[in-house]
């Protein structure tokens, strides 16, 4: 899966109507409500912010608008673009100014979908990695196994702290984390000692 964390913005015009198309990161409904609001603001005298978003990566949840356009010809085809780049997390709205010439069924889903297309293909996606997170307690005399165990199994340390003992908290691939909770549980012995977290997901 991939996602955003910037704001993309296409433009093109077709048969006389201007389509503007934005892509931007959204975590939760509320997120994307406010920047369709945002846009809304923006282009207040357009004539329709058509939209759709994905989110959550562990279940998709998913949602478009024709905001007034005849039912399939907007939202839809917008949903199409992210589903087919496969990116969640995210949220687009293609603004229309109408231009006169009406473009008919084919010609809106046509348009709508090459509004989002424009920014997906514009875009640095970033790949959505599932992570295990991890607790680590330890003593500093045992360092070097823990760093082994870090490159061993592609851990990344999100957070740190060096006190009587140290403490990491570490993301594990998804993959890796089985083998990597039986290897660290076999170390209690050196005391070493691990929490497991919830699973989570980091953008790379």
């Amino acid at each position: 899966m991939k996602t955003t964390n910037k704001t993309y913005k296409s433009s093109f015009r077709e048969r006389g109507s201007k389509f503007i198309g934005y892509l931007f990161p959204a975590e939760t409904e509320k997120e994307f409500q406010e920047k369709l609001d945002q846009l809304r603001s923006k282009y207040p005298d357009a004539t329709h912010h058509c939209w759709a978003w994905r989110l959550n990566p562990a279940q998709p949840k998913e949602f478009s608008s024709d905001d007034g356009e005849p039912s399939g010809t907007a939202g839809l085809p917008i949903l199409n673009q992210l589903k087919s780049f496969d990116v969640v997390s995210a949220g687009i709205v293609v603004v229309r100014y109408y231009g006169g010439t009406k473009l008919g069924r084919s010609g809106l889903i046509e348009a709508y979908g090459r509004g989002a297309e424009l920014c997906l293909t514009k875009a640095e996606l970033l790949t959505i990695k599932p992570i295990q997170m991890f607790e680590i307690m330890y003593p500093y005399s045992e360092e070097n196994i823990i760093q082994k165990s870090i490159n061993d199994y592609n851990l990344s340390v999100i957070h740190s702290e060096y006190m009587a003992k140290v403490k990491l908290k570490v993301a594990c691939p998804i993959e890796n984390s089985t083998k990597f909770e039986k290897s660290i549980s076999a170390m209690e012995h050196l005391d070493i000692h691990f929490e497991s977290k919830q699973e989570h997901y980091i953008k790379i």
